[in-house]
């Protein structure tokens, strides 16, 4: 009898222990177009506030032997909702020279004086 209580006991404490389940954002719009060139549009937006938008354009670059390269130079900004329950927006773009992005919550390099 004993034991049986103790089992009992210990699949509560489990249960209350164990993590609430969240219900996945719900995804209120959502689009992609690819288009002729390569290129592509796309944005999304939650219930939640949360949300992006991109877009992708056929850009031809040379590499390091100056032969020409097709690469898809990509602009956007997606927002969230911040800590603090305010919105929070990130501006990027990715292109040959790597992945660049601006918002208030990124540091920004301090500029170097003479």
């Amino acid at each position: 009898m004993k034991s049986i209580v103790f089992v009992a006991l210990a699949l509560v404490a489990v249960a209350i222990a164990a993590p609430a389940v969240e219900e996945p954002e719900k995804i209120i719009s959502s689009d992609f177009v690819k288009k002729q060139d390569g290129g592509y549009d796309y944005n999304f937006e939650t219930a939640k506030g949360i949300s992006r938008q991109e877009n992708g354009e056929l850009k031809e670059v040379l590499d390091e032997d100056n032969k020409p390269q097709n690469v898809v130079v990509v602009r956007g900004s997606y927002t969230y909702i911040n800590n603090e329950g305010q919105p929070e927006t990130i501006n990027y773009y990715a292109d040959e020279t790597g992945f660049h992005a601006e918002g208030a919550s990124i540091p920004k390099a301090p500029v170097a004086r003479r």
